[in-house]
């Protein structure tokens, strides 16, 4: 099975674990003299089935991304390594963002006598800064993607 086809099953395996979770907390408590729409016993059955899947799917998911080395910006770096990067990556872009939107807001000013905000920062040189990050970030996560699709699970 190749890591990709892993990480698509561990996403199934996760929307599977929430509808049973959702499935349960339905069938939790009737009224005296009712039963439940799902035998509970059957929904727990089915929950620990699908969390020792998913348990064996990760343990080796993430033993492929600690083993599979790849090529980024002249490292040599597993793909654990690579995730994180990304990861960081992604968050700083999220701050940065903020940030700009904050820095660039235009404030109406109605007289001359009204104080005057200003930007702490370059605008443009911060957005340079930004887009050179997206790039990497777009380009890392290409590479991530490929090598999901040519590497074997462990």
């Amino acid at each position: 099975m190749k890591l990709a086809e892993a990480l698509s099953l561990r996403a199934d395996l996760q929307r599977r674990i929430a509808a049973l979770r959702e499935r349960l907390k339905q069938n939790a408590r009737v009224q005296e003299g009712d039963s439940p729409a799902e035998d509970p016993e059957e929904l727990l059955g089915e929950l620990s089935a699908a969390t020792d899947d998913l348990e064996g799917l990760m343990a080796s998911i993430n033993l492929t991304n600690c083993e599979t080395y790849a090529v980024w910006e002249d490292s040599r770096l597993t793909l654990t390594e690579m995730i994180a990067r990304r990861d960081a990556l992604g968050l700083k872009i999220s701050v940065l963002r903020d940030f700009l939107a904050a820095a660039s807001a235009k404030i109406d000013r109605y007289s001359a006598k009204e104080i005057r905000l200003l930007s702490t920062v370059s605008v443009a040189d911060l957005q340079k800064q930004v887009d050179n990050l997206s790039r990497e970030l777009r380009l890392l996560d290409v590479e991530l993607q490929r090598m999901n699709w040519i590497t074997e699970l462990r």
